[in-house]
């Protein structure tokens, strides 16, 4: 205490420098009056009292050096023992430095106490203490107290405090570990609920549904226990554990189904299904175990799943065949679609569709598909939700005969006619004009390429093409001379020669990557009799029938002569 004091008197006299301060005016007039005082006192003969001049709050006391008295503040009070001792607070250098650890500073009026902080207590078992006979503060136990968690609640003391957390068969109301006071969190007695539904077996007693109830099973009728506990017991997760008894029906293994699953199995009825790759196609898919301990077993068929359209072909370039996968003999709807193009003829689009039923297992259809041409047809089966898928390209066909009213001329330019209907083949079709001399024994080949080269035709004597006409470049209706000098296609119209005969022929000509397809039809007979010949007989047969005229005139003139 002694430090302690020595302490205390200095920030006792830090603290009282204000009061001092504000003395300060008045310290100049007590010193006069003092010393005016002395100085009669003196005068007289007397000696000063010291003791007599102390402040209330002070001692006096000897000095040590035995000069005489002085005055000091008494403990508690700092000043200068005679005009000043203010109180000195113990308390401001900090309650762990003048009270110790764990407590709390109370500064007096002239002293100061301590108390200890919740949750500890001193040493001394009193509530208030100066620490100068060692009290201090202890960490108060309060798990000492019973039931301070309440029920089934844990308590763990802590340095200045405790928490509680809840036992086995507990569970807390709030989070753990809990203050009760602060957190109002408590502990509740685990709770189970009902006992759980056991698979083919029924409850047969509990005892309860809290923390450690036993819930006991058997099985249902016409099930066995076969193995496993039949006991179920409430945990202390709030969950109950068990049973892992295994009751079996007494009809035995569920019965299995060809290209079947089961899909569901509770000892006492079976749920079947067709296995993948497999249809249903009639029959019960439930297997019931009887009471006679017999399987009434499921009379589900499954068959191989197959695509409602098999085996596409495309046979003859236009006719199509198929296999129909059906599982029922009911009638089938089939919508066919065919769409073509051409890489020769960009513009052309052929699209269109036909519906066909049918309840035959194997099915033909001939499409009108045009020729040249790249198509791809697909077939549905309405019902089956199904659709194939196959293509195939038209080859060069003949074409069509040119139509022609054939004549026979005279003259050696004959203008013939042609009247015709657009075709698709258009773009790659065309029409080649052939003179063919009638000369002994002919034959025209129409499969022959002709010539090109019109002298050629007087040394072989045989046909040549004299003109070729690109098809897009008649329309429907077309007049050509025979013999008219021009060019066509590259061909020399050339005249026809006088004295001769001719047989002219027209050839309608497809031809389409390397492949050439025509047909050909006689157009006219061109006769050749001469030009001089021809005069000729005409001034004999004029002569003759002036010659007959002239008789016939005087026989007439006769017989009027006569009658006169």
């Amino acid at each position: 205490m002694g430090e302690e004091g020595g302490v205390s008197d200095e920030v006792k006299r830090g603290r009282g420098r204000h009061s001092e301060r504000m003395d300060r005016r008045k310290v100049p007039m007590i010193v006069l009056f003092l010393l005016c005082a002395i100085a009669d006192m003196q005068a007289a003969g007397q000696t000063l009292d010291v003791c007599a001049t102390c402040h209330a709050n002070a001692t006096c006391d000897d000095k040590t050096d035995g000069s005489g008295k002085v005055c000091n503040c008494m403990y508690g009070f700092v000043g200068n023992g005679r005009t000043l001792c203010q109180d000195k607070d113990e308390c401001q250098i900090g309650a762990n430095r003048i009270c110790g650890q764990h407590t709390s500073c109370h500064n007096t009026y002239g002293s100061y106490y301590c108390t200890c902080l919740a949750g500890y207590s001193p040493s001394n078992n009193m509530d208030i203490f100066i620490p100068n006979d060692g009290t201090h503060c202890q960490d108060i136990n309060e798990c000492r107290i019973p039931g301070l968690c309440g029920a089934g609640g844990l308590c763990r003391n802590l340095e200045g405090s405790f928490d509680c957390s809840c036992t086995v068969g507990y569970q807390v109301h709030g989070t753990e570990p809990f203050h009760p006071q602060r957190d109002k969190a408590f502990c509740k007695v685990t709770e189970c609920g009902q006992p759980p539904s056991v698979r083919d077996a029924v409850l047969l007693s509990a005892t309860g549904t809290r923390y450690g109830s036993v819930a006991m099973f058997g099985c249902d009728e016409g099930f066995l226990w076969r193995r496993g506990d039949n006991a179920s017991v409430c945990g202390a997760d709030g969950a109950w554990e068990g049973p892992n008894m295994v009751c079996e029906a007494k009809c035995g293994p569920a019965p299995l189904l060809a290209n079947s699953e089961v899909v569901w199995n509770d000892r006492s009825v079976v749920i079947h299904r067709c296995a993948d790759g497999f249809h249903s196609w009639r029959g019960s898919n439930a297997s019931v175990c009887g009471n006679t301990g017999m399987w009434h077993r499921a009379t589900l068929t499954c068959i191989e799943i197959k695509p409602a359209i098999n085996d596409l072909i495309v046979f003859n370039e236009k006719c199509l065949q198929w296999k129909a996968e059906k599982y029922e003999e009911d009638t089938e709807v089939y919508k066919v679609m065919y769409i073509g193009s051409r890489e020769y003829q960009r513009a052309f689009h052929d699209k269109r569709r036909r519906f066909l039923s049918s309840r035959a297992d194997r099915l033909q259809l001939c499409l009108n598909l045009l020729p040249v041409t790249n198509y791809s047809i697909s077939i549905t089966a309405v019902s089956a939700r199904f659709t194939a898928t196959v293509t195939t390209n038209t080859s060069l066909q003949v074409p069509e005969a040119p139509v022609v009213h054939y004549r026979e001329f005279e003259t050696p330019l004959p203008t013939l006619r042609l009247r015709r209907s657009v075709s698709t083949l258009d773009p790659i079709s065309l029409y080649q004009v052939f003179v063919l001399p009638v000369e002994g024994i002919m034959i025209f080949d129409c499969t022959s390429p002709g010539s090109a080269d019109f002298s050629s035709r007087r040394t072989s004597q045989g046909e040549y093409i004299t003109a070729q006409i690109h098809v897009t470049h008649v329309g429907t209706e077309m007049n050509f001379t025979v013999g008219d000098g021009l060019y066509y296609g590259g061909f020399l119209n050339a005249a026809l020669e006088n004295g001769r005969n001719y047989y002219i022929f027209l050839r309608a000509v497809s031809r389409w990557r390397g492949a050439f397809k025509s047909s050909c039809v006689l157009w006219a007979n061109v006769r050749g009799t001469s030009y001089v010949m021809r005069v000729s007989s005409l001034s004999a047969g004029a002569s003759i029938a002036l010659v007959a005229l002239v008789l016939l005139g005087r026989y007439c003139c006769t017989w009027v002569f006569k009658k006169t």
